[in-house]
Order: structure tokens, then sequence, then C-alpha cells
């Protein structure tokens, strides 16, 4: 299946052996470990973001990986972790770290969130009065240890001048309190300092076996900690319709070939599957 079309770096064929190589491992592993953003990656970004709904076929797709057994799949989000599970519609829910890591929500519904401290929360509320001042409240989206700006569907002036005012304003502010500022797809983010998607990984990859075939998928620069942390322990992909300077090993265009990517992952459960119910048939004499 040729899900691939790079037009830079690796040549087609040398990556689609790569991920042949990968998917044979998830097929003979016990375990496997699947990590995914949700906005721009699972679903394509809207400007209602009640709106960001998956992509055709990668619901199906997943709750299958899931129901296999054999997979755990987590998904690695900027939004609080609660607010991805109606989004996504699987049931029972996955795995959800959320705020870029400092929210865990696990299958069995309990959510852990980080506590803050008085300076964090007191310069988040300085954050927050300095929009309102602007007016820029009804841009802004609060999130556990963090509040974020977007502009998307905006007009490309008001953009530039939206993110330009809105970043003079907080720098001060997170100069201040040592708060990080985090532009993003469409936005911009002041948040918990040194705390990113990249820590999840890392807690993730420690609590999984050594040999445990392990995939993170993400598409913009808020992932790109979590494919740096990653690293050599698995296969890092990034997921967006235009190739841009990453540290991520692979490209899938969306939705094709990021679907095609966990239609293979899929099969590769159920391969194993089906191989070991045939290991547990009675063996009949030959006649």
């Amino acid at each position: 299946m040729n899900i691939m079309n790079w037009e830079r770096a690796m040549p087609l064929a040398e990556r689609q052996i790569e991920i042949e190589q990968f998917i044979g491992k998830v097929a003979v592993a016990e375990r496997s470990a699947l990590l995914l953003d949700y906005d721009g990656t699972l679903a394509p970004f809207s400007i209602d973001r009640g709106e960001a709904l998956p992509y055709p076929g990668v619901v199906p797709t997943l709750q299958e990986i899931m129901g296999s057994g054999r997979t755990r799949v987590v998904i690695v989000t900027g939004r609080s972790a609660p607010e991805v599970v109606p989004l996504l519609g699987i049931h029972p829910h996955p795995e959800v770290w959320g705020a870029h890591g400092l929210q865990h929500l696990r299958p069995d519904g309990t959510c852990e969130t980080l506590p803050l401290d008085k300076e964090v929360l007191s310069a988040l509320e300085n954050a927050r009065r300095w929009l309102k001042s602007e007016g820029f409240q009804n841009l802004a989206e609060e999130k556990p240890g963090g509040i974020a700006v977007h502009w998307r569907g905006l007009p490309k002036s008001r953009t530039v001048e939206v993110r330009d005012r809105v970043l003079r304003g907080w720098f001060p502010i997170a100069q201040d309190s040592l708060m990080s500022i985090l532009e993003f797809d469409g936005g911009v983010e002041i948040r918990v300092p040194d705390l990113h998607k990249g820590d999840a990984i890392r807690i993730i990859t420690q609590e999984m076996n050594r040999e445990t075939p392990i995939a993170y998928l993400g598409d913009d620069a808020t992932d790109e900690p979590a494919f740096d942390a990653l690293g050599d322990r698995g296969l890092s992909v990034l997921v967006r319709p235009e190739w841009r300077k990453t540290s991520a090993r692979l490209w899938l265009r969306p939705p094709e070939e990021l679907l095609d990517f966990l239609t293979l992952w899929m099969a590769a459960c159920y391969d194993r599957q089906a191989e070991n119910r045939h290991r547990t048939l009675p063996q009949r004499d030959p006649l």
C-alpha cells in the first residue's frame, strides 16, 4: 500500500520500507503504543473548536485498534483532557494527556491535574485581565495552566494585529513570572513554564517495555518536543497537508495517508490475533 507522498529528504522507497518494518514490529509484539495529537492530526482545524470532529474513518479504526487489546492508545493534546472525549466519540474512551501534559485522564474516568503555584495563578489572572482590557476575551480559550488566543478564520491583517498586540501585552507578564509563551498553528498561548508534550511522552515511554513499538503522530510546533522526547525509541510522524521542517522521521498527509497508516496498524493487531488463534486450534492427524 502506497501511503506516502514525501517530496523531501528520505526517498519514497525507503520511507515505505521503514513503515513496513515498523508495522511488522507491531504485528509480532504483545503490546504496542499509539500516541496521537488531536487537533490538526486526528481532526481538521475548525474555527468553532467544538466542531473539530475527527476525519471520517478515524474513529472506527481507532476503536478497532483499542478493541484488539494489544495497543495502548493515548491522545496527547493541548486541549483540556475531558474536552477531547465527546469530540473523539470512542467508547470506552482512550487515555488522554491534556493541557500539554498537565492533565492525565485515564480510561476509567479518573483525572489528575498537576497543582499550580500562586505565581502561576497570578500570572494567568494578569493575562486574563489584559485580554479583557483589549477586548480579546472572545478569542481566548481557558485551559488548565494556560490561556490561548486563537485567530484562525480572521482576516490576515487582523491576524497580524492580534498576534503582535498579544505578544507585546503578554511578554512582560511572562517575563516577570517566568511563564512560557508558545506559538502554535493559529494562535499563541501563555502557559506553565517547562511543561510540554514531551514530558507526557517521556512518562509514557518509561512505563512501556523497551522493546514495545511506539509511534507518536502530531502536526505543529507544539508536537516537536514530543518528537524529540521519543527520539529513536519509536516512530515520530508529522501529519499535515504541507511539509514543514521537523524532527519527525516521517510525514503523512491527512486524511487519506493518515487513515492508511492507522488501517495498517489495525490489521497488524488482528493478524497477530488470527495467528494466535490458529496456533491454539487442535492439530488433526493427516488423512
